[in-house]
């Protein structure tokens, strides 16, 4: 359903005029500099642009998105009708509007910027805004609510409204003040679930004992806040942990970092169990708890139990926000990419790995970063992109032509570090992501990739080693099905 405003703006020529000036609205120019979409996927139509390059943009039909044409982007409001009341009486040329100000200093700071308006620019302003206020129907609200209403909407940017760039896949910018600490948000149930833990709340017990997930932020949540008098409670749930070696590793590990910090001998066994020896008395409990300390959480932490909690969106924006940060380091690009691919973020995984095949030196770690390359790639679709990986992929091991996109000493000569590769379980896995590319292939009707694909899957399981040949009898038969029965 299109917004009654923006009816009205695209219906009344005159209306839409004074939008555009002096409120610099302008319908007439609703696209943006360059190609744009939201990370989450959700519809993005733009609606107007302003004098400066950038663009207004409609979110899912209701919200309304500002992207400057230097990369910021932020939510102004929850409709358009909103975005003209605060456009028209909160003006972009008014200084000082600020959260500490009440209603007339507001209206103060309106006034001055007003003033400049009339002698430089607009000086008919009075008689514009009221024409513009009147046609649009708009409703008078206080500044002080029209400005907050602002604030709010600025403050929920993210997740759901962070702004791509589509060719390189960045992130818009957005101001810290406005950005989301993933920490908080994932803390929030944690130290909520702990706070009833410390005031002997049955029912908190129960629940934590039961949702793994929960206990993970209850521990992150005590790591962060230590308190002497936590021990009965850290040591339930370090044998919790203990317990069950559910999915994650990494929270017994927190749990009993917390209980050996206090150094009691009557911990020792049970932390004994859970550090798998590392600790074997009450001095080496706590100089363990300190080496634990001094690594302590990192982004990935969060993200992770994100991910877990169900914060796919929250998640995706710290990935994307760290990957646009990441220069060329690849362990962080390889955290990233496996990051990024476990959340179902193929594109972005995939502009990871590109980067990340980018820095290998040596042979093997080229052929192992393009077949996973080609992995990310044909899980996002791109069936072509991941057959040129896989290109790379055999390039890496001496197999057909490229120069297996390395850099450095040797680039595009094997080396001995692939000298076994198919009797190793590169082969495998570099014949098995042919095997995937053929079928997915075949599905989609790309007769010519399917075809090739299969031809070089053939060669490489006459050369990888019997057995991991055998494993993958099952998965080759479908492939040669599947060009088989849709006649490529």
């Amino acid at each position: 359903m299109t917004d009654r405003v923006l009816e009205l703006l695209r219906s009344r020529p005159e209306l839409a005029e004074l939008a555009a000036f002096p409120f610099d609205f302008d319908v007439e120019r609703a696209y943006h500099v360059e190609a744009v979409h939201l990370a989450s996927g959700a519809e993005l139509e733009p609606i107007a642009g302003d004098a400066t390059g950038g663009t207004y943009f409609l979110c899912g039909g209701t919200a309304v998105l500002y992207a400057s044409s230097e990369g910021d982007a932020v939510l102004i409001a929850d409709s358009v009708t909103e975005a003209l009341e605060m456009l028209v009486r909160l003006p972009g040329w008014c200084e000082g509007l600020s959260a500490g100000l009440d209603e007339e200093g507001l209206r103060a700071a309106v006034r001055a910027g007003d003033a400049e308006a009339r002698e430089e620019f607009a000086p008919e302003l009075d008689a514009q805004r009221a024409a513009l206020i009147e046609g649009l129907g708009l409703p008078e609200r206080p500044l002080t609510e029209l400005f907050a209403r602002s604030e709010s909407a600025a403050q929920r940017t993210e997740p759901d409204h962070l702004l791509l760039n589509s060719a390189e896949l960045c992130a818009y910018r957005l101001s810290e003040e406005y950005r989301v600490c993933l920490r908080d948000v994932v803390l929030g149930p944690g130290r909520a679930a702990l706070g009833r833990l410390r005031s002997g709340d049955v029912g908190a017990r129960e629940e934590t004992d039961a949702d793994p997930v929960l206990r993970a932020g209850v521990l992150r949540a005590a790591w962060e806040d230590r308190r002497d008098d936590d021990l009965p409670l850290l040591r339930r749930l370090l044998e919790r942990e203990d317990a069950e070696r559910g999915e994650s590793y990494e929270e017994r590990l927190v749990a009993a970092a917390l209980v050996a910090a206090h150094g009691r001998d009557e911990d020792v066994a049970l932390l004994r169990a859970a550090t798998s020896g590392r600790v074997t008395d009450a001095v080496s409990a706590v100089e363990w708890a300190r080496e634990r300390e001094a690594k302590g959480p990192d982004a990935f932490t969060w993200v992770e139990l994100a991910r877990r909690q169900g914060r796919s969106a929250h998640a995706r924006v710290e990935l994307i926000r760290i990957l646009d940060d990441t220069g060329p380091q690849a362990d962080r690009l390889r955290a990233l990419s496996r990051a990024l691919e476990r959340l179902g973020e193929h594109a972005q995984a995939a502009r990871a790995q590109f980067n990340l095949l980018s820095l290998q030196d040596t042979s093997r770690d080229r052929a192992v970063e393009a077949y996973v390359l080609a992995r990310v790639e044909r899980a996002r679709g791109d069936l072509v992109a991941a057959g040129r990986a896989l290109e790379r992929a055999r390039a890496a091991v001496g197999i057909g032509g490229g120069d297996g996109g390395g850099r450095g000493r040797g680039r595009g000569v094997p080396d001995d570090t692939v000298a076994q590769w198919h009797r190793r379980g590169l082969g495998r896995h570099i014949t098995e992501q042919h095997l995937e590319l053929v079928l997915a292939a075949a599905e989609s009707g790309d007769a010519a990739l399917a075809r090739a694909t299969m031809e070089h899957a053939r060669a490489l399981l006459d050369r990888i080693g019997k057995e991991s040949a055998k494993a993958l009898t099952p998965l080759s038969g479908r492939a040669a099905w599947a060009v088989a029965a849709h006649n490529v």
